[in-house]
């Protein structure tokens, strides 16, 4: 292998070197992003389950309403 061949095979793994820490850069920004996703899914998940917990219990406190038959 001749030295301008070693000089381009270097060149190319540095570059694939700073590709890969930008991959795993923007992978761990990703990474916190879905925690923040998950965490904010959970939180209006637990939200949605309140509100129909808190309609139901209103439903329950209608008085029947009788079908005129």
């Amino acid at each position: 292998m001749s030295a301008a061949q070693m000089e381009q095979l270097a060149e190319r793994v540095e570059r694939l070197l700073v590709r890969y820490e930008e991959l795993q850069r923007t992978n761990a920004l990703l990474a916190e992003q879905v925690d923040v996703l998950t965490h904010e899914r959970d939180s209006l998940k637990s939200r949605l389950a309140a509100a129909r917990a808190r309609v139901d219990a209103l439903l329950e406190r209608l008085p029947e309403i009788k079908s005129a038959a």
